[in-house]
């Protein structure tokens, strides 16, 4: 479980995924209204949504002839996660140094 939440990180490393990603957030989109927005090809989008596919961060459902993405709630959740995670490790070390301080004052 661990390597999927890495790869999400990794995958949003880049800004053109983060940007794909930010749009999906808004409402699922096809490849090609992504591109519209985006100052890349329709197949680098593509190879884009691929990475954040592969990284749990979006699934796509066939439209007709079209594949339309949007955000997967498990990937989002496995972020969100991680970020609490990493908040209440920086509360504590702030707790810890707090109290060491105060008792190094007294």
């Amino acid at each position: 479980m661990e390597a999927y939440r890495s790869d999400a990180w990794i995958a949003l490393g880049d800004p053109t995924r983060k940007a794909i990603f930010e749009l999906l957030v808004d409402r699922p989109r096809a490849v090609g209204e992504l591109a519209g927005e985006l100052p890349v090809s329709r197949p680098a989008v593509s190879q884009h949504l691929r990475v954040l596919k592969d990284a749990g961060l979006v699934i796509d459902t066939p439209v007709g002839t079209r594949r339309v993405y949007r955000i997967e709630p498990d990937g989002l959740e496995a972020l969100r996660a991680d970020l609490e995670r990493f908040w209440g490790r920086a509360l504590a070390a702030y707790k810890s140094a707090a109290e060491q301080a105060s008792e190094e004052e007294e």
